[in-house]
């Protein structure tokens, strides 16, 4: 299967979990975080044995980039936009200004 395939599959089964569990948290009228995560692992439980019962290795998608990760990268990446002083190069020699 191809790899484009195989990610739109996973972001699929992932949303499909969540919506799962939002679901199951109105209708169960679960209320504390201990039975919403419980829900929630059960929908992935359940979603991982039907893609292995329709012929998909969850094993095989592929790994996801996490979430804190990217949010810090792009913390770190805006911060050295927002304080780059004039004068100096994206790489941090000095230039000249490029006027708009």
């Amino acid at each position: 299967m191809k790899k484009e395939l195989i990610a739109e599959l996973h972001v699929c089964a992932d949303d499909f979990t969540d919506e799962l569990t939002k679901h199951n948290v109105i209708a169960k009228n679960l209320k504390n975080n201990k039975a919403i995560s419980k829900e929630h692992i059960d929908n992935n439980i359940a979603v991982r044995k039907m893609l292995k019962e329709r012929g998909v290795q969850p094993e095989q998608l592929p790994a996801a980039e996490d979430v804190k990760k990217v949010q810090r990268k792009l913390e770190s990446e805006a911060k050295k936009i927002t304080t780059k002083k004039p004068g100096r190069t994206g790489d941090g020699k000095i230039g000249k200004q490029k006027n708009g």
